[in-house]
């Protein structure tokens, strides 16, 4: 590795597994002092464990994006403890699945208080912290916030709120030196994913959509992250990068077979 993020301090929400612990054990190896977060404490040490015997430094809260306080004492805690806080990945999320007509509006606002909610109380609370030093957030949105998806409604509004509200993000950071972007995955293979692409069927079916043929892994998602938290993208705030295998690019529902 080429310590990219040496001497930044880190803080990733939802890192106890898929998207969130690629992250952070991809920070951890470009020499970021990582902080996970996520609610199940046994999940997140296993990462932390993972990431000391590769030789980084991470630490483990737990901590319900969902519920103001907590996510917001987490990061300021961390801020605390370590003096500056330099990137926040705001990756927690959660859905609910159903027919638009079916849904009451509990299963509704269930799709915005981590994803939407969360991603405001992490962004607010990190420019507070970052004003007179600058730094990076990197929020997760989905294709589903770009494209329609049948069954997932309140999904993708919260993620197409997340994009737009990255957006304002960064114009108010800019003069501050404070960088929001976004990264725009599709179907990616995570234990949250498992079930869309339990069998051979429905995983070829998903595959054949995408122009590269295949689903994406969590790792590449974690090297786009990196790129937009690092120095390298300095230049760069208020964008939206696919990570997609060129899903998003494609209008037609099936490719010509090479």
């Amino acid at each position: 590795m080429t310590d990219r993020l040496k001497g930044k301090v880190a803080f990733v929400t939802g890192a106890s597994q898929g998207i969130g612990a690629a992250t952070a054990k991809r920070f951890a190896a470009e020499g970021a002092q990582v902080t996970i977060c996520g609610r199940h404490l046994e999940a997140l040490q296993k990462v932390v464990a993972e990431i000391a015997a590769a030789g980084g430094k991470a630490e483990a809260v737990v901590a319900d994006v969902g519920v103001e306080a907590e996510i917001v004492g987490a990061i300021e805690g961390v801020a605390k403890k370590h003096g500056r806080l330099d990137i926040l990945v705001n990756n927690a999320a959660a859905y609910t699945w159903g027919a638009l007509t079916d849904m009451d509006t509990a299963t509704w606002h269930a799709n915005f208080t981590t994803s939407v909610d969360g991603t405001f109380w992490g962004t607010r609370t990190a420019m507070k912290l970052m004003q007179g030093r600058g730094g990076a957030i990197v929020n997760l949105a989905s294709i589903c916030g770009t494209l329609g998806t049948a069954m997932m409604s309140g999904y993708s509004a919260a993620k197409a709120a997340i994009l737009n509200f990255s957006r304002a993000a960064a114009v108010e950071g800019a003069r501050q030196g404070i960088r929001v972007n976004v990264v725009v995955p599709a179907i990616i293979a995570t234990p949250a994913t498992a079930g869309m692409l339990a069998d051979d069927a429905t995983r070829k079916g998903t595959e054949a959509i995408i122009p590269m043929g295949r689903v994406g892994q969590a790792d590449e998602l974690a090297n786009a992250i990196l790129f937009l938290a690092s120095d390298e993208a300095s230049y760069i705030t208020g964008a939206a990068l696919p990570v997609d295998g060129g899903r998003a690019a494609v209008l037609v529902t099936a490719l010509p077979q090479s």
